[in-house]
């Protein structure tokens, strides 16, 4: 995490791409709704203040989208039962929509909830 505080998300997930893609590799994504601050996504059995926020999480997937590398995904540690009226859920799938190309500024704005 230091990493990312002092370097932020972009030069490091990049120059991880470029490695991957330099070794030939590919990648399987699992998408974990840990990684997000509990703040956007409130799903989750063991909360950890600090995660990524909305636009970080979204960076990510339309990094991980334009490298083209990524060839496989799952979605976890997402409980419904914790979630409020849905909010994790959709956000989950907006995420999803950024790793398959759609981008942030893309989508019509909604009102919350």
């Amino acid at each position: 995490m230091r990493v990312l505080d002092e370097r932020g998300i972009v030069a490091p997930l990049r120059e991880f791409l470029d490695r991957v893609r330099a070794e030939g590799g590919m990648l399987h994504v699992s998408l974990d709704v840990d990684f997000l601050d509990p703040s956007i996504a409130p799903a989750v059995g063991t909360t950890v203040p600090g995660g990524t926020t909305f636009r970080e999480a979204h960076l990510v997937m339309e990094l991980l989208h334009e490298s083209d590398l990524v060839t496989s995904l799952d979605l976890v540690e997402l409980n419904p039962f914790l979630d409020e009226r849905g909010r994790t859920a959709r956000l989950m799938v907006d995420l999803v929509a950024s790793l398959m190309g759609r981008k942030v500024f893309d989508r019509p704005t909604r009102g919350h909830m």
